[in-house]
């Protein structure tokens, strides 16, 4: 039975014996955070009463703060498996709120549910499913992460070379038992490096999982003596971390992507959608690729989508369609990492594609599989190079400010830009390996 009122939640809590409830919500940032309440307290809480100050969600602390509210979601009522069944603990994703009848103009989970809105009025429905990458790392005599990995191995290979099979099966069938639809997992390409592929869902739901995924893989690796690692690229010698999402679109319960006429059977609808996107790419990137490090990943080489261009076969483009056709018709956007806030990311996309609609824009060619050199293309069509410059972008793109609103803009420009202005007075090993001994 699908839980979907307050009544439900209240039954299943009696059910299974449920003494404490993980209220979760996801900040500014993308950061999983919780306030956990006893069951003599859900009731209270399911009624959106449950109060707490706006720096948690902000990440900022100033005079101005004000207090704000979690409105749980019924339907996300989940019970965790890894925890005692005497005395179970559960969890419910919340919407924040300014009152109870005003939502918070910096909850994430929400400027998604606005977009999502938008496209219904336009006979839509956005679906996305995400392969996401991570890395396994041991962890010293203190309990902290290194960056030793936690074996050697290669794409797919199997045990004994991959070491991290057991742990990454007890993430899937942890997930599973969620409720979560994982499509494939297996090795990825880096040493100690990951990938499980989460089937594609309504956006929401694909968000809250995304959020979950990355606490849910956190916990079990801790349980094996693992740090797992959603950093997008740890390690300078080995490939970074995707969270490739692979974006569906429907009307009228067919695939709006599709139309057999075309040449590439892809729809006008598709093609303008792919022009959204690569428009909006810049302001896109400073989202969904959040972080310092997340520029070391979108380096040039054959791997990382690099370029704010499309392609049916070349990995360097941010967004891909690959070769299935009709209900499986898809784009790919490549180009984000897991450290993104998914709610943010997966609205900012779906916001750029329905401009795309909207103005009815045309995409460029596509790229080849053997495009012209890539340094140079990147000169032309490169995504931003670094943080710096994708702050540049989000903040010239009126677009993307409208959908995110004012505050959450503000507040994520004043972060991030301090995030880079830390990151460029700090002297870094590599400048010191270069430049002491000659300079």
């Amino acid at each position: 039975m699908t839980t979907r009122t307050k009544e439900d939640v209240l039954q299943k809590a009696r059910d299974y014996d449920v003494k404490f409830i993980r209220l979760q919500f996801t900040d500014i940032f993308g950061a999983f955070k919780n306030i956990a309440v006893t069951v003599e307290e859900l009731s209270r809480a399911l009624d959106g009463r449950v109060m707490f100050d706006s720096s948690v969600i902000e990440g900022f602390v100033e005079n101005r703060e004000s207090d704000i509210y979690l409105q749980p979601d019924p339907t996300t009522f989940v019970i965790f498996p890894w925890r005692p069944r005497d005395g179970a603990v559960a969890r419910l994703i919340c919407d924040v709120r300014a009152s109870r009848d005003q939502a918070y103009s910096a909850c994430s989970r929400t400027v998604l549910k606005n977009v999502l809105q938008r496209a219904e009025q336009l006979g839509l429905s956005f679906q996305v499913g995400a392969q996401i990458e991570f890395f396994l790392f041991h962890t010293d005599a203190q309990g902290k992460p290194t960056v030793i990995t936690h074996d050697q191995a290669g794409y797919c290979d199997l045990t004994p070379v991959d070491l991290g099979e057991n742990a990454r099966r007890d993430m899937v069938l942890t997930l599973q038992e969620m409720g979560f639809d994982v499509s494939s997992s297996h090795h990825e390409v880096a040493p100690g490096q990951h990938e499980i592929f989460l089937k594609e869902n309504d956006a929401l739901l694909t968000a809250d999982n995304i959020a979950t995924f990355k606490f849910v893989v956190r916990t079990i690796a801790q349980r094996h003596g693992l740090h797992a690692s959603f950093m997008p690229r740890p390690l300078a010698a080995h490939n970074g971390s995707g969270m490739h999402l692979h974006q569906f679109l429907w009307r009228n319960g067919e695939n709006a992507f599709y139309h057999p006429a075309d040449p590439r059977q892809l729809s006008d609808l598709a093609y303008c959608f792919i022009a959204g996107l690569i428009e909006h790419a810049g302001a896109l990137t400073a989202i969904a690729n959040p972080l310092v490090n997340s520029y070391k990943r979108l380096a040039p080489s054959d791997l990382a989508p690099v370029l704010a261009a499309w392609s049916e076969e070349n990995r360097a483009t941010m967004l891909r369609v690959p070769a299935m056709r009709e209900e499986g018709t898809r784009l790919i956007l490549r180009s984000p990492d897991p450290a993104a806030n998914p709610y943010l990311t997966l609205a900012v996309s779906l916001a750029a594609g329905l401009d795309g609609i909207e103005r009815n824009l045309a995409p460029p060619e596509p790229l080849p599989e053997n495009g012209p050199n890539l340094r140079l293309l990147m000169q032309k069509t490169g995504l931003p190079r670094h943080l710096s410059a994708a702050l540049a972008a989000l903040s010239g793109d009126g677009e993307i400010r409208r959908v995110l609103g004012g505050h959450i803009t503000t507040r994520y420009l004043t972060a991030k830009e301090n995030e880079w202005e830390r990151y460029q007075s700090r002297v870094h090993q590599w400048e010191l390996d270069e430049y002491l001994t000659n300079f």
